[in-house]
């Protein structure tokens, strides 16, 4: 499995935990953030292979910080995770369309994670 830097974005501390935790123990880099706003800030400094981003967050929504994303980082690759506890179809579809390249759902499992980090 291949080593990368990850950006967890949840605004609660127990979810970025458990996910930074997992990401670590496959050999990753894992970064924490509470929002969208403080999302961006770490996003324009450093480069990351891939940032798990929360949907539902007080301030800026995920769906809005994935957008804001997109537009900071233009052509250059980024891989830009829903992470989520909105799992019906129709919320997929929309996430995607929105930008997202993924949905993981919460809760979530080690087997899941490490084939996420795989798939990059």
């Amino acid at each position: 499995m291949t080593q990368g830097d990850a950006l967890v974005v949840d605004d609660h501390p127990t979810n970025r935990l458990l996910a930074c935790t997992l990401i670590r123990k496959a050999g990753w880099n894992a970064l924490e953030a509470e929002s969208g706003e403080e999302a961006l800030r770490l996003a324009a400094t450093q480069s990351f292979d891939l940032i798990l981003l929360d949907i539902s967050m007080p301030g800026m929504s995920g769906e809005e910080t994935c957008a804001r994303l997109r537009v900071a980082h233009g052509e250059r690759a980024l891989r830009i995770v829903a992470y989520t506890a909105h799992a019906y179809p129709e919320d997929r579809d929309r996430f995607l369309a929105a930008g997202f390249d993924e949905i993981l759902v919460k809760p979530i499992s080690r087997l899941r994670v490490e084939e996420l980090l795989r798939t990059g």
